[in-house]
């Protein structure tokens, strides 16, 4: 019995191929080429990890990442060779605005984790428990007594913070001084017994980390206080469950900022950070995951 094949037919057997063809090349081209992003040096360890694993599952994509400050990173985005930061925050209204305006398209960005911005002492310190009040009285220079080290002086996310969060948009004393990324806070910290420092806390938690472990004969974690425990009294340090129950008070984000229009390498490595293995590869490094909650189970499979 031969199979007549009507014009209507035809059409639509095109039609169907056409469209299979075309979804077959977006996935290939999401897939390949190379991104160039620019990360805020303070969450290296992490997106380290993020990249490596990425990288292994997908051998015909590249990615180039370059760690500096947050401004930095945001002066690589408004370029067309950047497509994808990760800092913490986001975009304010005018800057989103500017971008669509620019673009002709939105800018994407939200939340992909949460960490926080440790306190560091020295093993040998007198101190290692402070108030927000000392931390205020320290950082502003009205206590000179004490050397304070940042992770840098040219907008860092950590600068950012403090100056928001604990001074709230008050300068720096003169006792504060920076430093060139936060490994060399650590180095600091660990050779000089009268000074406190800060970084983000993935470079300190991860107690899997040998290069971490190394630095915990040297330096402490400080204790700062719990703004939401009820006992009297009570101090938390950064850790991954003070972070998700907010019992650690410097608690900030890690955003993505995406500017793709058609799905790309951005888009599909986006995508993995926000599904299981990424928020996986984030809770492993001892960060709060933001897209998943990955709780202890309660029913019987």
């Amino acid at each position: 019995m031969r199979l007549r094949l009507t014009i209507p037919t035809f059409i639509l057997l095109v039609t169907v191929i056409l469209l299979g063809c075309k979804n077959a090349t977006n996935n290939q081209a999401a897939n390949e080429g190379t991104l160039y992003i620019s990360v805020d040096e303070t969450f290296k360890p992490v997106m380290e990890e993020q990249v490596k694993v990425f990288l292994s599952q997908n051998d015909k994509a590249n990615i180039v990442v370059r760690y500096k400050s947050e401004a930095e990173c945001l002066e690589d985005f408004a370029k067309d060779s950047t497509n994808m930061v990760l800092i913490a925050r986001g975009l304010t209204d005018k800057e989103d605005d500017a971008y669509r305006n620019n673009l002709g398209y939105p800018v994407r960005f939200g939340i992909l984790a949460y960490d926080a911005v440790a306190l560091l002492t020295n093993v040998n310190a007198k101190d290692s428990i402070y108030t927000l009040q000392q931390l205020h009285q320290i950082l502003s220079g009205a206590d000179s007594s004490v050397k304070v080290v940042l992770d840098g002086n040219r907008a860092t996310s950590t600068v950012r913070y403090l100056q928001d969060s604990v001074l709230k948009g008050k300068p720096f004393g003169k006792n504060v001084q920076a430093a060139n990324g936060s490994k060399a806070v650590l180095d600091y910290i660990a050779a000089t017994p009268n000074s406190i420092g800060f970084v983000g806390s993935s470079w300190v938690n991860n107690l899997q980390d040998k290069a971490q472990l190394a630095y915990f004969n040297k330096i402490r974690l400080a204790l700062l206080p719990c703004g939401v425990c009820q006992e009297k009294d009570a101090y938390a340090k950064p850790a991954q469950s003070t972070i998700m129950y907010g019992q650690y008070p410097l608690v900030r984000p890690l955003y993505y900022l995406l500017k793709e229009n058609n799905p790309g390498v951005g888009t599909t490595f986006l995508n993995f950070m926000s599904l299981e293995k990424g928020q996986l590869i984030f809770r492993r490094a001892y960060v709060v995951p933001g897209k998943m909650y990955f709780g202890r189970r309660t029913s019987i499979l």
